[in-house]
């Protein structure tokens, strides 16, 4: 960045206040206070305006913050104006609280402009509000701090750093923003997660407050000046660190079983994990689902890194894809698209995916070409039949489904031989999961569950038989159905 003498002449001279006391301005902040006539602030809402020399005309854009709708707002006008006032002949300076270039939105985008304008721009640095902070704390920042926009983090619905890094949020100006923060916090952190609260840290009256995270917008010391202080969670509770600990396995140090792996040895135990997951959903079981779904994860993420070690593709790709596909693929939540009901977002979708095919120069393909043939067959059946009724192929009436099922029934039992029953069968299990779909029952989980119920019943009969010394071969039909309906009441 171009250096240019002081006294200004034209051009921005952006200045950093520090970060409360003037105590802590830098030598050469003060000499430029004193040699200057005028200057223009952002805010005169810093505990170092009140130590400015005399005779100084002070400046702010302390109305534009009353007077405009957002943020962004106020910074696009103070950008506009900071602009304007360098080109005059005496040039300007712009005055920040803190450092230039830290937690500040409007100084990085002024000196962008400028250079693209050709106007001269000099930077005198501020201690930021980081420094006293962590003095404040007592910590160091090091190895991985997350910094954080508490504004960003407010409109969020989920925190984007790792939970078993610390972070620093700035910027907590308002019990209203530590509200909205905390909300979006207790996504990933315990309501009782101890945190620290950092008011007006650089100045006299700096105070740490130690909180639970559902308390902070309850603090009466919330204001300019605070700071959220997040301690981490445990480690390994992060995608990253698991990541890492997979990519550990595959190295050359790592385990000799998870190195010689590929894509096709790992297949038997990506598809066991998944039907081991799917057996923990149909148990309604939290602390299985859980423990199955990091079963499953740990699959995808041994792909990913067998892909990654082979120059294929790597995790970043995966994430960046399916964020894009999610993103691109609903206009009517991150878009200006509206739509009046789950039919429409449907319709919706199928349109997307037939402009990406085109995109991508791929044929015109079948609505039915994206089901995976190696569902299960239920799944299929249904998905098969879900799709082609967003085109309109779909009875107009419950009772047009019973009488299909009904039908292949009936042609099932006049059909001539074996081969043809076998075809028959088939179209009941289609016409009845495609009654099921239409009840808004999943067809697959249906059977899964009734499969459940037989086994456990049938085990109550065998139950039974060994309690009386029996073999379950001794009783007849009508007991063991008597035992049945038992198992039923059980």
């Amino acid at each position: 960045m171009q250096r240019i003498p002081t006294p200004m002449t034209s051009g921005i001279l952006l200045l950093g206040l520090g970060p409360g006391s003037p105590d802590l301005l830098t030598r050469q902040a003060w000499q430029t206070l004193q040699e200057a006539k005028e200057i223009y602030l952002r805010t005169c809402q810093h505990p170092t305006v009140a130590g400015f020399p005399p005779g100084l005309q002070v400046h702010s854009f302390d109305a534009l913050y009353q007077n405009s709708q957002t943020f962004e707002e106020v910074y696009e006008t103070i950008i506009q104006e900071v602009l304007c006032l360098g080109a005059r002949p005496q040039g300007v300076i712009y005055a920040v609280p803190g450092h230039p270039f830290v937690a500040e939105a409007t100084c990085p985008e002024i000196a962008r402009r400028a250079r693209a304008q050709g106007l001269p721009v000099q930077v005198i640095e501020g201690l930021s509000f980081l420094e006293p902070t962590f003095t404040a704390l007592g910590v160091d920042p090091l190895p991985h701090t997350a910094l954080v926009d508490a504004l960003l983090l407010s409109a969020a619905h989920a925190p984007a750093f790792p939970p078993d890094a610390p972070a620093l949020i700035a910027q907590i100006h308002s019990a209203g923003v530590a509200s909205d923060v905390k909300l979006t916090l207790m996504e990933n952190y315990p309501d009782e997660h101890p945190v620290m609260l950092v008011h007006a840290a650089g100045t006299p009256e700096c105070q740490v407050e130690h909180l639970r995270l559902y308390e902070i917008d309850r603090g009466p010391h919330i204001g300019l000046l605070t700071t959220l202080y997040l301690p981490p969670l445990p480690t390994g509770t992060s995608f990253e660190a698991f990541h890492n600990i997979i990519a550990h396995l595959r190295a050359p140090d790592g385990c000799p079983w998870d190195r010689k792996q590929t894509h096709q040895s790992l297949r038997p135990y990506l598809l066991e994990e998944t039907y081991e997951t799917l057996d923990a959903l149909d148990a309604e079981n939290p602390q299985a689902i859980c423990e199955e779904l990091g079963d499953l994860l740990l699959q995808i993420v041994l792909h990913a890194q067998v892909a990654n070690e082979a120059g294929d593709f790597n995790m970043p790709a995966i994430l960046q894809h399916i964020h894009d596909k999610i993103v691109r693929r609903h206009p009517h939540v991150f878009g200006d698209v509206e739509v009046d009901g789950v039919g429409r977002v449907l319709e919706n979708w199928e349109r997307i995916k037939a402009a990406e095919r085109h995109a991508n120069g791929q044929a015109e393909k079948s609505l039915l070409d994206g089901v995976a043939r190696s569902l299960p067959a239920l799944s299929q059946a249904q998905e098969y039949q879900s799709r082609a009724s967003h085109t309109g192929f779909e009875w107009p009436s419950r009772a047009d489904f019973l009488a299909k099922v009904s039908e292949e029934c009936a042609e099932i039992v006049s059909a001539p031989d074996a081969e043809a029953r076998a075809r028959e069968m088939g179209d009941l299990f289609l016409a009845l999961a495609n009654l099921a779909r239409h009840l808004e029952i999943d067809a697959e989980s249906a059977l899964r569950q009734a499969n459940a119920r037989f086994r456990q019943r049938f085990a109550y009969i065998e139950g039974q038989a060994r309690q009386q010394g029996k073999s379950i071969a001794d009783f007849s039909l009508d007991e063991m159905l008597a035992f049945w309906q038992a198992a039923k009441k059980d």
